[in-house]
């Protein structure tokens, strides 16, 4: 009922239910007292030469359970919500149940968590079963934006590439997991200029990894790209307490080439990593920060052997 805008709606819905509810229950008593007509009881509807519709009341078990229905609907209505807004005496609701349910899932785990909460990263990343725990926190909390594999896509960061633009240490990764993440790149149009230069600044930043670039129009974007400087750096490596990626490692969040850099240029970007904070508890986040630590861990392993 929360979204109807006045307690109208809710007298209406209330109304409404308990008129159907009476309209039933004289229908019923208006039926049971329907007899057997006095000539052969048929309505004088004859179908295939013979075959005629007859006039016969409902049994009589049948009706009573047509009166046991309204009167469970009563009854249930009274006791839960169903009448508008009205909570009926049980006071339950979804939400209640949800937080009870909730709750005791908190209080059976309060112990295993506990002694979660104790272990470093290191050692929570060589136990098996907090693994698993901070595996299923991920899928069900992180993995509609990162992926199940955690690997992300355009737009949603890579969580195991080792490539971090807030900082990659579990306190940083449970920091951006409570609090949340706003990531602002504003449009430099102002400060870089438009047509030939953004187009000279995109070549300058792809030069800075080494991709394929014009050297002539990166030389020229050179100078332009001190506008940029400020959070990226003079060498173009980012700053992770501003959110600033680095941009000489190759690794593109919002797309490669001149055309999409130029983009960014032209219009900026607002991404945003909302908070769980609300959703998982401090013990839960120290554990799934822990799992999502030693993705990049695992995969820098990997690729160093």
């Amino acid at each position: 009922m929360s979204d109807f805008f006045n307690s109208g709606w809710s007298i209406f819905i209330a109304a409404v239910t308990i008129i159907g509810l009476v309209a039933c229950l004289g229908l019923l008593i208006i039926a049971s007292r329907r007899r057997v007509m006095a000539n052969d009881n048929t309505t004088g509807h004859v179908w295939d030469e013979d075959l005629r519709e007859l006039n016969n009341p409902l049994p009589r078990w049948w009706m009573y359970l047509f009166v046991l229905t309204v009167v469970f609907a009563a009854i249930y209505l009274a006791l839960y919500p169903g009448l508008g807004s009205t909570p009926g005496t049980l006071k339950w609701s979804s939400t209640g149940q949800w937080e009870a349910e909730q709750a005791k899932a908190k209080a059976a785990m309060q112990p295993l968590y506990a002694k979660y909460l104790a272990m470093s990263a290191e050692d929570l990343a060589k136990d098996a079963n907090a693994m698993g725990i901070g595996q299923r926190l991920f899928i069900n909390n992180c993995a509609q934006c990162h992926g199940s594999d955690a690997r992300g896509s355009k737009g949603f960061p890579n969580l195991t590439d080792n490539d971090w633009l807030w900082g990659g240490s579990h306190e940083k990764i449970i920091e951006t997991i409570t609090k949340g993440r706003q990531g602002n790149m504003p449009p430099m149009v102002a400060a870089v200029g438009t047509g030939e230069d953004v187009r000279n600044v995109a070549h300058y930043v792809l030069s800075l990894s080494d991709s394929a670039n014009n050297p002539v129009y990166a030389q020229l974007g050179k100078p332009k790209f001190a506008a940029c400087a400020a959070c990226h750096g003079a060498d173009g490596k980012g700053n992770q307490a501003l959110g600033a990626p680095n941009l000489s490692d190759k690794t593109w969040l919002h797309g490669y080439g001149e055309n999409a850099i130029a983009a960014m240029v032209n219009q900026g970007k607002l991404n945003v990593m909302p908070a769980q904070d609300k959703l998982l508890t401090p013990e839960q986040i120290h554990v799934l920060g822990a799992y999502v630590w030693q993705l990049s861990r695992n995969t820098t392993a990997v690729a160093s052997r």
